[in-house]
């Protein structure tokens, strides 16, 4: 059975020696002392391992079940539900007024992250209705916070996003689902919607549905979607549950992953809902939700390729295979352990190298959403916004991959389903669809996020990368080397892909768009590669300062020479093909394929 190890004290390092975030005049971070959130940590780390993880296979192998019209979660997860709820782990991050523990969003983002790598399947039902939450805290009535917060945030009640219908999925402009007013401010909810996660289960005791549809006479395509709030059961004036809505289960999908999340096909047949925001201003309401959704899925990424690694790891100082060319490193033994083999190091290190540079892109990107709506801070908020498709769609591209490769070291043995690696593979792969597939967070990056503001968000992003080189070069050598100079280059890369775009895309749009998922990766690696020079250059302070544990800051240090050495120079390739433009990409006539 594979094995998880909450990473606590690498979150530590980025936390206190890399982000500072005690010495942050963002509002709350003062309270972040190194004692606390290590006790914080550890605490997830221990449900986690001892609690989520074990029901991780559990959930793989049995899945979710429809009878009756009720859906059952797999064994054990209805009393690791609880646990949860017990120990207020699904309102760290909400506000106190209804029963959350108003911790910074970093520090969601850091449990969370622990929670997901032990058990992604199970971790969705508390993080889905974190989003439906905020989607009501920020744009419902009081009355509405009043009516469903207290009880979502201590999940006894779920929370659900309603998108996707059988014939639109991105292009939410050709909904069917209809919401007829009426009268008392209620509406009447018909349609259909499907791979709609956690849309029903036996854990919570209401689940409340955030539906987009649209209301007859509204505007056309996705200016007339509106989105509604649809419990399972309606709740009463007084708080108390009332009779069943017309909304149900019609099959739960059949996946390639995440077997222990119920996705279901849900029905709405004149169930009656009401208006979350304004008429007709649906997706900007949504968009709480699913902004925040997409940094928790890219967080995903990272999670499955952080497990799988921790088992490729295991496996591979375990396993005996062949002789080190350079000698035998197990004398005693008829093999050496399959760890001393240069191919198998280098696919280590493209592991380690990542996750632990992903782990800091994500929790500098939750620093921002924590300026962004604690402080008020427009730039704070117009970087995540850019930064956003970045999270999403590098980190779940590249952990998926990492879980390949993690597959890869067990050999066959990575192909058989005793041996769990195919899970981390299986449950990873839907993280570069959901919340809008990777292409489209590429599309949304370059077609959308550069421009937005007049490109002050990017150019932001820049300085930000120049400023730190200049700041930080010219005072050691090696350092200069190893981490200052490849980030120059590559931010140079990035730079020259944007001023391609800019003078190319003029011309011809689809020579911007064919290369917006390139693009995308280039942005991804240039991230990584900041978090890295930045890393180095704590891990070296800490060194410089007589730090004890001398040997966790130069294994830092190395690996992230290796990123800068053998990852991050990706950059260099994809700037080449976006400056190929579109005519190779588009010289086929659609007959032809």
């Amino acid at each position: 059975m594979p094995v998880y190890n909450a990473p606590t004290k690498d979150m530590q390092f980025i936390l206190h020696d890399v982000l500072k975030v005690s010495q942050s005049d963002i509002p709350g971070y003062d309270e972040l002392e190194a004692e606390f959130t290590g006790a914080v940590l550890e605490e997830a780390g221990k449900v986690a391992t001892n609690v989520l993880h074990p029901l991780n296979v559990v959930g793989d192998t049995e899945g979710c079940r429809l009878e009756n019209g009720i859906v059952y979660t797999p064994t054990g997860f209805k009393d690791a539900f609880e646990q949860m709820k017990e120990g207020g782990w699904t309102g760290l991050d909400m506000p106190e007024e209804y029963g959350g523990q108003n911790m910074p969003y970093v520090m969601g983002t850091a449990v969370g992250e622990m929670f997901s790598g032990s058990n992604q399947a199970f971790t969705m039902y508390q993080g889905l209705t974190h989003g439906a939450a905020s989607a009501i805290l920020a744009h419902g009535s009081d009355a509405q916070k009043n009516r469903y917060l207290p009880n979502m945030v201590s999940c006894e009640w779920t929370g659900t996003m309603n998108l996707t219908e059988p014939h639109c999925g991105t292009d939410l402009g050709l909904m069917r689902t209809k919401a007829e007013p009426q009268g008392d401010g209620s509406y009447k909810i018909s349609g259909q919607k499907i791979f709609i996660s956690a849309g029903d289960h036996d854990m919570a005791d209401n689940i409340i549905h955030l539906v987009l549809a649209k209301i007859p006479g509204g505007p056309e395509g996705i200016k007339g979607v509106s989105l509604f709030i649809v419990p399972k059961f309606i709740v009463n004036e007084d708080g108390s549950l009332g009779e069943r809505n017309g909304v149900s289960v019609g099959k739960i999908e059949e996946k390639m992953g995440i077997h222990g999340n119920s996705t279901c096909v849900m029905n709405y047949d004149e169930a009656t809902g009401w208006l979350l925001g304004e008429e007709h201003k649906g997706m900007r309401a949504m968009f709480t939700m699913m902004n925040e959704a997409r940094l928790g899925v890219g967080m995903q990424g990272l999670s499955q390729a952080e497990a799988a690694y921790q088992n490729a790891v295991e496996y591979a100082k375990d396993r005996l295979q062949g002789r080190d060319v350079t000698g035998a490193k197990n004398p005693d033994g008829p093999a050496d352990p399959l760890i001393v083999h240069p191919d198998i190091r280098r696919n280590l290190m493209d592991q380690k190298s990542f996750t632990e540079g992903a782990r800091a892109f994500i929790l500098w990107g939750a620093t921002m959403i924590d300026k962004a709506h604690r402080s008020d801070d427009k730039d704070a908020d117009g970087l995540i916004s850019l930064l956003t498709p970045v999270i999403k769609g590098f980190l779940t591209d590249e952990g998926y991959d990492m879980t390949v490769q993690a597959q890869q070291v067990y050999g066959g043995h990575g192909y058989i389903e005793e041996w769990g690696m195919s899970q981390y593979t299986r449950d990873a792969r839907i993280a570069m669809i959901y919340e809008g597939a990777n292409g489209v967070q590429a599309l949304d990056l370059v077609g959308r996020k550069l421009a937005q503001d007049g490109g002050k968000h990017v150019m932001a992003f820049f300085e930000m990368v120049k400023s730190f080189c200049k700041e930080n070069g010219g005072q050691n050598e090696a350092y200069d080397k190893a981490f200052i100079e490849p980030l120059k280059a590559a931010s140079k890369d990035l730079q020259a892909a944007g001023m391609y775009f800019m003078q190319e895309g003029m011309k011809n749009p689809n020579n911007a768009l064919s290369g917006s998922y390139d693009f995308m990766h280039m942005f991804g690696h240039v991230c990584l590669g900041l978090m890295w020079a930045q890393m180095a250059k704590a891990a070296r302070d800490a060194l410089d300062g007589g730090a004890s544990d001398k040997e966790f800051y130069e294994t830092k240090i190395n690996t992230g020479r290796f990123y800068m050495a053998r990852r991050l120079p990706a950059t260099a390739m994809h700037l080449a093909r976006i400056q190929t433009g579109a005519d190779t990409v588009m010289a086929l006539d659609a007959a032809s394929f």
